[in-house]
């Protein structure tokens, strides 16, 4: 059985302040933009633990990136078994977090994992000058950083380029179904419908200074609706420099569901690598169509392919089906008003 979770309603930003329910119950207008962010409520013992580099992170010019997993997911799990290995190939530098509780706890607080990582990915200790982090995550894991960027503007600075694969961005309608008899706590806020989703996206999607890549299939059968640009994944007002992609725009026809999207499927990962080695955000025009033959991205091994795909898709819907439920979505923290 696999995971369902979430689905999309473009919430777009006015120009006066939008009404949302706070932390209190009361009717309270969001956060501006530029307000400084709240300390992290996260222990730091807790935070760097969930932090794990290459050793190149430390010595190597280029700017590194950072892998955020998706709900019911960690980033052994994730990416251990694809992107790891692909990106170890190619000797690039980058980072896991793990968000806490298998991503299915309060994303405000996986928020502060994602805030910790681009400060602390942004200047090790050996280098005199503070680097850019480039971002991929998967699912909720490429959502969550828009809410660290939202919420804590002093990241915005340290963000090259942020991709998703198949993000969350706007939520999605199968979250409704899967909370009806109650639901993990990031589901909730996954909703479309959720106060976080309005939330994450209120005033501004986008910021200037940062490349965006949202890559979608429109195949997606969990983060719902996902069939063009009004979808889920994209993204559109803000500053900074906009692609959304969907992998059919490369291959016509191509088939890749939720879960291959953020494991094996090889057009969203040509699509990452772009964006991460070129500026800007990804073409779809410097994809070769040779992509559309392939049957897995780099880094997974045929040979174990199989099992491997099996152990993801296992521990995804175990995680889903067992984790307790909650009855009603988190209350917003109180930093996300105006008024906090």
């Amino acid at each position: 059985m696999r995971a369902r979770l979430f689905r999309a309603t473009a919430i777009v930003a006015g120009v006066m302040a939008i009404a949302a329910w706070g932390a209190s119950g009361a009717l309270a207008e969001y956060a501006p933009l530029n307000h400084r962010g709240p300390r992290l409520s996260v222990p730091a013992k807790q935070l760097k633990a969930a932090l794990r580099c290459t050793d190149s992170v430390a010595t190597d010019p280029r700017e590194p990136i950072l892998l955020v997993p998706g709900t019911t997911m960690t980033p052994e799990v994730n990416f251990s078994w694809n992107y790891e290995r692909a990106l170890n190939a190619l000797a690039l530098p980058y980072c896991t977090i793990e968000l806490p509780n298998r991503a299915m706890s309060d994303i405000q607080v996986a928020g502060e994992y994602v805030v910790y990582a681009l400060r602390k990915m942004s200047k090790f200790e050996r280098h005199a000058h503070a680097r850019k982090v480039q971002v991929i995550g998967y699912s909720q894991g490429g959502m969550v950083p828009r809410w660290a960027l939202r919420f804590w503007p002093d990241t915005r600075k340290l963000v090259d380029d942020d991709v998703g694969l198949d993000a969350s961005n706007h939520g999605t309608v199968t979250a409704k179904s899967s909370c009806f008899e109650g639901c993990a706590p990031a589901v909730w806020q996954q909703r479309d419908d959720s106060a976080f989703t309005a939330a994450l996206n209120s005033l501004a999607e986008t910021f200037p200074g940062i490349s965006y890549t949202e890559i979608y299939s429109q195949n997606d059968e969990i983060v719902v609706p996902n069939l063009d640009e009004s979808g889920s994944s994209s993204v559109h007002t803000g500053g900074g420099t906009i692609s959304n992609i969907a992998v059919q725009q490369v291959c016509p026809g191509h088939v890749a569901d939720h879960l291959a999207m953020g494991s094996y499927d090889p057009v969203g990962y040509a699509l990452a690598l772009d964006a991460v080695t070129h500026a800007g955000p990804a073409q779809a025009a410097r994809i070769a169509l040779t992509v559309c033959a392939e049957p897995f991205q780099p880094g997974v091994n045929p040979e174990t392919f199989a099992a491997d795909d099996a152990a993801y898709d296992q521990w995804a819907g175990e995680t889903f089906a067992t984790w307790p439920r909650v009855d009603s979505e988190p209350p917003l923290k109180c930093y996300v008003t105006a008024s906090c």
